[in-house]
């Protein structure tokens, strides 16, 4: 009985719904967001042009502005974009990244998608697929040659 729980112990804690304002999907987007869906953020023309003249290192890019700028945005919608741009990341691994629940991760990436501050590159249906027997006939074709 001698552990008590105290509040600066816990550090900041804050609740999903807050994160998404009570929010379950984005506003515009009706798809659901596969776990494996990417999600990239590329590059400003802009950022790249700057880096070329010689701008500091740490300038924020046009991205990052807007982000900072418009405050309905959440840090971790700066962190996604941040963690994006180094390399494009499944939905699923930004969560774990970010060590957020997937449903607050999916709307927060439907909010930049809206911004168009990331895009998403959605897995090939396995419909969409070729089929195996086919891609069999390709390689003894291959191999024939």
């Amino acid at each position: 009985m001698a552990d008590h729980w105290f509040d600066d112990a816990a550090g900041p804690v804050v609740r999903p719904y807050a994160m998404t304002r009570g929010r379950t999907r984005s506003g515009g987007t009706d798809t659901q967001l596969d776990l494996i869906a990417l999600v990239i953020a590329d590059d400003d023309d802009d950022a790249a042009d700057d880096d070329a003249d010689g701008a500091e290192p740490g300038a924020l890019s046009a991205a990052e502005d807007k982000l900072l700028a418009d405050h309905s945005f959440v840090p971790e919608h700066h962190d996604i974009v941040l963690l994006c741009r180094r390399s494009p990341l499944s939905v699923a691994e930004v969560a774990a990244e970010l060590d957020l629940p997937v449903g607050v991760v999916r709307v927060l990436i439907g909010d930049l998608l809206e911004a168009a501050l990331v895009r998403v590159t959605r897995p090939v249906p396995p419909a969409e697929l070729p089929d195996e027997s086919i891609l069999r006939e390709v390689i003894n074709g291959l191999r024939a040659l």
